[in-house]
């Protein structure tokens, strides 16, 4: 599936979190493109306080609270997983 089809297919709230992490945690506006499938985790895109910033930015954005034991790989790996556990 090329990148377009995939761009087509992202949600507001994945373009909210898509935007902060571009602009707040890659260093400028789209400099790197990023979609939902992106490893944040395995790639090296973000480091421990990148997760950090990122976890207080989702708290903030959609007024929810993130327990210290749901911050783990499988709610962060990717945009996707993190709008997922949002939603959840």
């Amino acid at each position: 599936m090329n990148a377009q089809l995939n761009k087509d297919k992202i949600d507001s709230d994945q373009a909210i979190i898509i935007k902060f992490i571009q602009e707040n945690l890659l260093g400028g506006k789209g400099a790197i493109e990023l979609l939902p499938e992106d490893d944040l985790l395995g790639s090296g895109l973000l480091d421990s306080m990148g997760v950090m910033r990122l976890v207080g930015f989702v708290e903030d954005t959609f007024r929810i609270k993130i327990p210290p034991e749901d911050i783990v790989i499988e709610n962060f790996i990717d945009v996707n997983a993190i709008t997922n556990y949002v939603k959840s």
